[in-house]
């Protein structure tokens, strides 16, 4: 007979990992949906281990040939990945390119080379995932990740990097996020969704992070996507309820974030306004069209 004491426990593991609030009562798992559902920064340490004095650089030429031959910008702005033309053509390229980071000693590396070695790992996961299940119409709908009540790729073990398998939620949530402490990593991690800040047209490096990631910031919060007005209501990205602890703590906080890097017209309709009335995702496929790829 299945110990139901431990089925109870999974369920609940795995209800919070989804970030849903759960009570068993007689037997009964209730479920109350929460504001948002992304998890907390929650540092890993094994991970803080750097080398300031470290000169080395990391060679990230491999991701920028697969960027500028399959990121494709569209008339809405969005960047949009030919997932079927590189799956076809280049599919090889890019797990040597993910095969040679994962071998990559990063604990030996400046902080400025590891942050720009996990944003490029977690981009060209995200991207390798998509081909490797494509076609599909989302993200979400890649259901990998373990756990009773798991949904998209994010929890499944996808690299080795250092002897320890990592995940996509690892690499965002207990590396990138709790060592940085950087609300810019939002814009600069994509997750192959419409929605989500573009995949950037060139690789991460240690000299061009911080004017990519202003630049990353300034495009997605005056884009529709991140921040708009339906005629008085101010309707912004989910990404900023979702993890509103990395823009300041509460709406007056996304506020001033959003306020930060608006430009006319948005920062003009922005004066006086310290919440906003919603907020919204578009979870589609950011992939191109099939006469486009």
């Amino acid at each position: 007979m299945p110990n139901l004491d431990f089925f109870r426990s999974q369920v609940l593991v795995s209800w919070r990992r989804a970030g849903v609030a759960a009570v068993a009562l007689a037997g009964v798992i209730l479920v109350s949906a929460p504001g948002h559902a992304a998890p907390s920064a929650d540092l890993w340490p094994r991970w803080q281990a750097h080398d300031a004095a470290s000169t080395q650089r990391i060679d990230h030429q491999e991701w920028d040939q697969l960027l500028s031959t399959y990121l494709r910008t569209g008339s809405d702005g969005v960047n949009r990945v030919d997932y079927a033309g590189l799956k076809r053509t280049d599919r090889p390229s890019l797990e040597a390119y993910l095969s040679r980071l994962s071998e990559t000693p990063i604990s030996r590396f400046n902080r400025n080379e590891q942050f720009a070695y996990w944003v490029n790992l977690y981009n060209a996961l995200t991207v390798k995932v998509i081909v490797d299940h494509f076609p599909v119409k989302s993200i979400r709908d890649i259901d990998i990740s373990p756990g009773l009540f798991a949904n998209g790729p994010w929890g499944a073990k996808l690299v080795t990097v250092e002897g320890e398998k990592l995940s996509l939620d690892d690499i965002e949530h207990r590396i990138l996020r709790p060592i940085w402490r950087d609300p810019r990593i939002h814009y600069a991690v994509n997750c192959a969704a419409i929605g989500c800040p573009n995949l950037n047209p060139v690789a991460f490096t240690a000299d061009n992070t911080e004017p990519m990631l202003d630049k990353a910031a300034v495009a997605y919060v005056n884009d529709p996507r991140g921040a708009r007005f339906d005629a008085n209501d101010l309707v912004v990205s989910s990404i900023y309820a979702w993890f509103e602890e990395d823009f300041g703590g509460n709406e007056a906080g996304v506020l001033r974030h959003i306020k930060r890097y608006a430009r006319p017209p948005l920062s003009g309709l922005l004066e006086g306004r310290d919440d906003y009335s919603d907020h919204t995702y578009d979870w589609s496929l950011n992939g191109v069209s099939g006469a486009e790829s």
